[in-house]
């Protein structure tokens, strides 16, 4: 089972981010081989983070929630919230397959929340930009709660369009880059 987990950063908690740099890494060092993608979100200055996101495949939603709040950050209060959904890998790839590399071009965080009737549940046609890209799920997996979506972009709106608007109640753009322990 695929899960989507996005801890939002308080205000001001940044040094206390900062100090639990290596507990962060070192729990996620644990669940490497369950990844498929990983990273911060970050302010508009591009260098200041405001949450972390990671999507893994998981045996259970006990274990989805396990991961989440027993997370260092989440345990000392860096976190303000946590989305966690189910979610469906409609690339079949993690980041690490994405051919477009790492570093080039600005990447985004694009979430969808839903409203109504499922919207978005096939991959646009033009894929080279997308990083993952798959619907949020109630914990019974079929229940469509929204669309999550990492990907390149020229700027935010480019991002944004990347979801029919008309079809959530909001559609959240994150600056978003590529995670994990430095080489």
């Amino acid at each position: 089972m695929e899960f989507l987990c996005y801890h939002r950063d308080r205000r001001d908690s940044l040094p206390l981010r900062d100090e639990l740099l290596e507990r962060h890494w070192s729990y996620m060092d644990q669940y490497a081989k369950e990844m498929i993608a990983r990273g911060p979100t970050l302010a508009d200055d591009g260098d200041t983070p405001t949450g972390s996101v990671h999507i893994l495949d998981l045996p259970d939603p006990a274990t989805a929630r396990a991961f989440a709040f027993d997370e260092p950050n989440y345990q000392a209060g860096v976190y303000r919230d946590v989305l966690l959904r189910r979610w469906r890998n409609l690339l079949g790839r993690t980041m690490w397959d994405f051919p477009g590399g790492r570093t080039d071009g600005n990447r985004y965080l694009v979430l969808g929340l839903g409203a109504g009737q499922a919207a978005d549940l096939r991959v646009p046609p033009d894929q080279d930009e997308l990083i993952a890209y798959g619907p949020l799920l109630a914990d019974d997996g079929t229940t469509w709660l929204g669309t999550a979506v990492l990907l390149r972009a020229p700027d935010p709106e480019t991002a944004r369009a990347v979801l029919t608007p008309d079809r959530y109640a909001d559609i959240e753009v994150h600056h978003w880059q590529f995670g994990g322990r430095p080489s």
